[in-house]
This record gives structure tokens, sequence and C-alpha cells, in this order.
């Protein structure tokens, strides 16, 4: 199936905010659209086939990044929105699946902890020394500049201590709270287990966690193709598959055909 059918274009223009009425200008409406998807993308365009705070921004099918986004209003307006979500912290945001920058609904902070996450007797086995090492730190100071970090941990050299962040977000450790422009550009970062308490502590299987994203996911789209849901989230295709047979088997999908799921009653 090389092309989506028209009714899941439409579908995925009212679910995305793709359309120039419902648009997004303001952080309460950027939240509103999260809890409803349960998760989407930050910066990016209609080339990465997610919903993201810059295509609701543009309110179009055809939202593509211009090159020189400080002069385009409507990367500008995203970008704002970027750092109101971040510093009013009612949605989880940071860098996970693929390096890209992510906005997570609360209730799916366990499902992708489950899946991307590590438990804490586990770090030691999974993180590198120099993630470990800023993991330790943010413990012991609870949040800090990146600068600050970057001499408390030791680190010579910037991308050190930022390959260790990316690291620790992408294993829902740490996130940034919030964007300061002066007197300098900085992040101050913080635990995830701070800012998300609760979320966090809640524990699921992998297998639970899997078919949840699948269904969040399938609930978003409207439709999914062969190798998408393993694709996008970096998963086991026996596994996404296994997920997306369940949700068949509750009546949640139909089977369009093989790897191809639409939601129920679409």
């Amino acid at each position: 199936m090389k092309h989506l059918p028209e009714e899941i274009e439409e579908y995925r223009d009212r679910k995305w905010r793709r359309e120039d009425g419902l648009k997004i200008d303001t952080a309460e409406e950027a939240e509103s659209m999260i809890e409803e998807l349960g998760f989407c993308l930050g910066l990016t365009d209609v080339r990465k086939a997610m919903p993201s705070i810059y295509i609701a921004v543009c309110g179009r099918r055809d939202a593509h990044m211009p090159r020189n986004v400080q002069k385009d209003a409507e990367a500008s307006r995203a970008w704002v929105l970027k750092d109101e979500l971040m510093a009013r912290g009612k949605v989880y945001y940071g860098k996970l699946i693929k390096g890209k920058s992510w906005f997570v609904a609360r209730r799916m902070i366990p499902v992708f902890n489950a899946i991307l996450g590590c438990s804490r007797t586990g770090e030691s086995g999974v993180l590198s020394k120099d993630a470990q090492a800023v993991l330790k730190v943010l413990r012991k100071e609870w949040e800090m500049a990146t600068g600050d970090l970057r001499d408390a941990c030791g680190f010579k050299d910037k991308k050190d201590l930022t390959k260790a962040l990316d690291e620790l977000q992408l294993r829902m450790k740490v996130v940034p709270q919030e964007a300061l422009y002066v007197p300098k550009f900085t992040y101050i970062w913080t635990l995830a287990e701070a800012r998300f308490p609760s979320e966090i502590k809640i524990k699921m299987k992998r297998e639970d966690a899997v078919r949840e994203l699948a269904r969040t996911y399938l609930q978003m789209c409207g439709m999914t193709l062969l190798g998408e849901l393993s694709g996008k989230f970096g998963l086991n295709r026996k596994e996404a598959g296994k997920a997306n047979h369940e949700l068949v088997d509750e009546g949640f999908a139909e089977r369009i055909e093989k790897g191809v799921y639409n939601l129920s009653g679409i």
C-alpha cells in the first residue's frame, strides 16, 4: 500500500491539527493535543509522518520546516511553545527514540519507560561511565545548568556531556526542565523521577507496554502500515506484530492485509 486512503488522511488532519481551524497557538492547546494523542514530536515536519508541535502550529498537511528557521514565524512559534511546554511540566519532554525531541502525555510515561528505561539496579550494565557520572551529580544536586553540570562531572569536551545527556534522556533518567536565554543560552537539567515521580514509579511489563504503544499509535494514525510500528519505535518486528494481533483479537483493530491495520470503526 503506497498511498493512504483519503479518509485516513482526513482522520489525521483532525487528530494532528492539520487544518487551519484546528491549528494551535498556545501551550494549553498544545497540551490538550498531546493528551489526546498520547505523544507527538516537537519540531519535525511532514517528512516524518508523525504529528508534531510544528505541524499543529502550521495547521496544514504539507508543513515543511524552512532552512532559515530563525526568520520563519511558524518555526519560531513552535520553538517558543516547546520552551513553554518544557517549563510548565504538564507533559513529558525529552530526546527519546532516534534522538528526536518527543512530548509524552503523563499517562504514557510508564509505557515509554517500560520500553526505553532501565532499573536503577541495572544502570551500571546499561549506561556508559559518562552517563553514570552525570546521573550521580544530578542525584546529589537535583538540578543544574549545562555548563555547571559539565564542570561538576569534569568533562573537558562539551561533546562528552551532550552524548551522556542524550543517553540519559533516551533511558528516561534525565529531562531538561527549563531553557534560559539570559545571560546566555542553557538548559536546566533535572531527574525524570523528580519531575514525574508518580509516573516513573509505575511498573509495566514490556509486553503490556508495547501493546499500549501500538494501541495509542493506531488511534493516533487511524492506520498503520507494514513494519511501521517497529520502524518508528525501534521495536522487534515479532513483538510489534504480536501487539497488533492482540489489538485485532480485542476488536480494537482490523487487519487489512499483511502488516496493515485499521482502527476499528473508521
